[in-house]
């Protein structure tokens, strides 16, 4: 039991080993042996690697990592890691896959793979003026950005535009510049955070002002990945299923309490392999939503229309800022092997096929909806978490998990009574 009393002011934490940090953390959390083991092991990713990815580590937090199956993108067949601890999430892209796999599968396209650094000038008696000193500095500061990293010029990426703004704020006028750079197989984080510290010194110098926040924006909007496809009426299930799909996704793209789930589900599939691959999963997030908002309202990512023929078309298109060097991505082994399995040659290939699995996971979802509701698939999944939950163990998990869905009631009160008549 933990001490109400013990302190969190742990002196030199940082400079422990693991095994010290554990030991440590136990003590002041009252674990016990079996605890401290438990944290102690970390799975397949080496305890010295963790400890060089974040601060203070006492262990790993293991998600399981599926594969979407059936998905055919530009024509190639793919299997999707996808790393996720919520049910039905990976049988939905399955799902969506198979019903448009005859009929072609996803075609997907990118704008480019562009990073926005923004710099933050205030205090600038005359933005007008200022912004276009800015301006008139356009190759020199292409000099500066490119001089930061060569080898990211040479790969052929770098500086590729300039913006400035005057924006009005609560604190007066700023001026923001906005450092347009090609990050090529990069997310490009640290290459335009570099190139925006560089550069903050001598706007300040060149317009009298003081330049304050110097750091990227994840509203990647040089950066959208975008995927469409049409599923057949036969496929989808008639008429019907169609235009009742249809209502659903008007209800989301006018209402935002309706859109937040609505995106969320597409954000299950485009996270979970954003995760499997090591990338940076809040930024990824952070641009889809702000890109959602982007008309003044929050609506809907994705578009669905009726094609001549009457099929079900759906579009998506969102920033998709990830990339396949740097960071988690060429350290974490699962990491390495989920990019291994999806044969994907550069980060806008991995990003169309982001996009695509964001489709699918937004056609299951709107048709589960629309057809027989959420919860039927999903429980039918998370029968098997209730049953673990309740304490079946080994061949107890799945007839007991059959027996909640037949029951039509997928509780943890109901499964221990059910375990109980199981066991007797």
């Amino acid at each position: 039991m933990q001490d109400p009393t013990a302190s969190s002011r742990i002196a030199g934490f940082h400079k422990l080993g693991i095994p010290q940090r554990i030991d440590a953390v136990a003590r002041f959390a009252g674990l016990d042996d079996a605890d401290r083991q438990h944290l102690a092991d970390t799975g397949n990713l080496p305890a010295d690697l963790a400890g060089h990815l974040i601060e203070n580590v006492i262990g790993t937090m293991n998600i399981p990592v599926g594969v979407a199956t059936n998905m055919k993108i530009d024509g190639r067949d793919r299997l999707i890691p996808m790393a996720t601890e919520e049910s039905s999430v990976v049988a939905a892209v399955c799902n969506a896959a198979r019903q448009c796999y005859e009929n072609g599968g996803f075609t997907t396209s990118m704008s480019g793979t562009q990073m926005i650094a923004q710099i933050q000038l205030a205090g600038v008696p005359d933005p007008e003026h200022a912004r276009i000193r800015i301006l008139e500095r356009r190759e020199e500061i292409r000099a500066l950005c490119d001089g930061c990293d060569p080898v990211l010029v040479r790969l052929g990426g770098g500086f590729r535009d300039l913006e400035v703004r005057v924006l009005g704020t609560r604190g007066g006028a700023m001026v923001i510049t906005h450092l347009v750079v090609d990050t090529r197989d990069a997310m490009g984080a640290n290459a335009v955070n570099t190139m925006a510290e560089t550069l903050a010194p001598h706007i300040a110098a060149w317009t009298g002002g003081q330049t304050n926040l110097r750091i990227l924006s994840n509203l990647a909007d040089r950066r959208l990945a975008r995927a469409r496809c049409v599923w057949r009426l036969q496929d989808l299930g008639g008429a019907e299923v169609r235009d009742a799909m249809l209502a659903a996704y008007h209800f989301a793209d006018a209402d935002p309490y309706r859109a937040a789930t609505h995106n969320k589900g597409i954000m299950n599939g485009i996270s979970a392999v954003v995760l499997a691959t090591g990338n940076d999963t809040r930024a990824v997030e952070a641009g889809a939503h702000a890109y959602a908002a982007r008309g003044g309202r929050y609506a809907s990512l994705t578009a669905w229309e009726v094609t001549h023929g009457g099929d079900l078309a759906g579009v998506i298109e969102l920033p998709m800022a990830v990339g396949l060097i740097g960071g988690a991505t060429k350290l974490h082994p699962t990491a390495r092997l989920a990019l291994r399995i999806l044969g994907v040659a550069s980060a806008e290939e991995l990003a169309r096929v982001i996009a695509a699995v964001g489709l699918a996971q937004n056609f299951s979802a709107l048709k589960a909806l629309a057809t027989t509701g959420i919860q039927k698939g999903h429980m039918a999944l998370h029968a098997h978490n209730i049953a673990m939950m309740a304490g079946a163990t080994g061949d107890e998990i799945e007839p007991l998990a059959r027996r909640l869905v037949a029951l039509g009631t997928v509780r943890i009160d109901v499964a221990q009574a059910e375990l109980a008549v199981l066991r007797g």
